[in-house]
């Protein structure tokens, strides 16, 4: 039996990396690095609205809080401006701390404004319970927190949320920190 060098070896192992790229099927016109792909490749089907209603739990004193200042505010301005805190909060079907826990929103957020309580919020929404078990969606976005209602965009998501988009509408419950949220999540 005959051996095969080394060289034309390497040149048949990178000839059938090169062919098979070549059969990678794509739609559209490749410009350059930029091509279209059929999302039904990926498994994408037609798209869902879901609406999802949870409550937000923000902990700030106690043992075990489940926010923390990482940057003090510089200022001595009443709002607070440059605060940074990070969060790690109970997101839960009702109301009520003790009701079931759904998911972990985990991020932060900053008092991004000088004048007025407006903050800079940046969460994951991990789900660890039901259908959503080990998915996220992730909002980003301007929380005025003294308005009764604010609008803050899905920007993304993992799981059952890949390529998530939409908007939560968050409203404070109560004066300690806990906020309904209700998303309106487009998926696959």
């Amino acid at each position: 039996m005959a051996r095969i060098s080394p060289i034309l070896a390497f040149q048949l192992i990178i000839s059938s990396l090169f062919s098979s790229f070549a059969m990678i099927p794509v739609s559209g016109e490749n410009r350059g690095f930029v091509g279209s792909i059929d999302p039904k490749l990926f498994g994408l089907q037609e798209e869902k609205l879901t609406h999802i209603q949870l409550y937000w739990h923000d902990l700030l004193n106690g043992p075990h809080p489940s926010a923390i200042d990482v940057v003090p505010s510089s200022t001595k301005s009443p709002t607070n401006y440059g605060l940074v805190r990070m969060f790690d909060n109970a997101l839960t079907e009702g109301p009520e701390l003790s009701s079931e826990l759904v998911a972990r929103a985990q991020g932060f957020y900053a008092s991004a404004a000088r004048k007025g309580l407006s903050k800079l919020m940046v969460q994951n929404f991990a789900f660890v319970k039901g259908q959503f078990n080990g998915s996220t969606i992730n909002l980003i976005g301007r929380n005025s927190i003294l308005n009764k209602v604010r609008e803050l965009p899905v920007v993304g998501g993992s799981g059952v949320f890949r390529l998530a988009r939409g908007y939560a509408l968050a409203t404070t419950h109560t004066g300690d920190a806990t906020v309904e949220y209700n998303i309106y999540v487009l998926h696959y």
